[in-house]
């Protein structure tokens, strides 16, 4: 019987080689896994923060860009607000300038129609003073011949008309009834207004003595020295009306006595009173009615 080699069952010894390997396969698995270890989020969690970077947050990002929108959305509003208000202001400042200066045109106007209402006022007096001063130089011979024709003239009107010695032509008829009657009334007083027969005014005397031969006269100075027919003063007769100022516009009348006097109104420091003819400023004019 031939013998046959049969394996041994028995497990052969490890080397120190195999188990060195295996030490070193082991080691390196170990080493894997601790350095996964450390990898891991477990790991991350204790690691010092100092190895990290925090990255900034999205919604703070936002949350601050809105916040500087609305800032500057509200800046600007507020703009608009002032300059809306600044012109609002603008506005109402140039209507009350506008308002003030037309009170102010409105004052002046007034003002200046007042000095001219105060100035001709000043006129008026200054003449009635240079006529008051005249009047003190009239003579007394004038005065007294005066005196004498109004004494006669209510008795006979041909007694008045002699009377006037200096009279260049006699008055007669109408004319010399209206000579006579303004001689009669000198030394009465003046009044404004006032036709008779204690006191005058101008166109009053006037009135008053060429109604006494049936002529009716306008009334005032104005009318009256457009009433009958123009006459120059180198032409003159007794009873003509001579005027001062304007033809039309006359600011006094009287009535021419011959002799180069007339008698008028003048003003209340005078009277009705007899004047020589330059007496006070010459005539304008004069007007023939009868």
């Amino acid at each position: 019987m031939s013998s046959t080699h049969i394996r041994s069952h028995r497990k052969p010894r490890r080397s120190s080689r195999n188990t060195l390997i295996r030490t070193g396969v082991a080691g390196g698995v170990l080493t894997t896994l601790a350095v996964t270890g450390a990898a891991s989020p477990a790991s991350a969690e204790k690691q010092a923060p100092t190895d990290t970077v925090e990255l900034p947050s999205l919604d703070g990002v936002i949350a601050s860009s809105s916040s500087k929108a609305a800032h500057v959305t509200q800046t600007i509003a507020i703009k608009y607000e002032l300059d809306a208000a600044q012109t609002e202001a603008a506005n109402a400042a140039t209507k009350a300038a506008a308002k003030a200066k037309k009170k102010a045109d409105a004052e002046e106007a007034r003002q200046k129609a007042e000095a001219a209402r105060k100035a001709a006022e000043a006129e008026k007096r200054a003449a009635e003073e240079r006529a008051s001063r005249s009047a003190a130089r009239t003579t007394l011979s004038a005065n007294a011949g005066t005196s004498s024709n109004s004494g006669s003239s209510s008795n006979s009107g041909s007694t008045a008309t002699q009377s006037a010695p200096s009279a260049a032509a006699p008055a007669s008829g109408n004319a010399a009834s209206v000579v006579n009657f303004a001689r009669a009334q000198v030394g009465k007083a003046y009044v404004m207004g006032a036709t008779g027969p204690n006191a005058y005014d101008c166109s009053g005397l006037t009135t008053a003595a060429f109604r006494q031969v049936g002529v009716s006269l306008p009334r005032t100075s104005q009318a009256q020295s457009t009433a009958g027919t123009e006459v120059g003063l180198s032409n003159l007769q007794p009873g003509d009306i001579l005027y001062w100022g304007g033809k039309g516009s006359a600011t006094h009348v009287a009535i021419y006595v011959g002799g180069g006097k007339y008698v008028g109104a003048q003003n209340p420091s005078t009277g009705v009173a007899m004047h020589d003819l330059g007496w006070g400023g010459t005539p304008s004019g004069a007007v023939r009615v009868l």
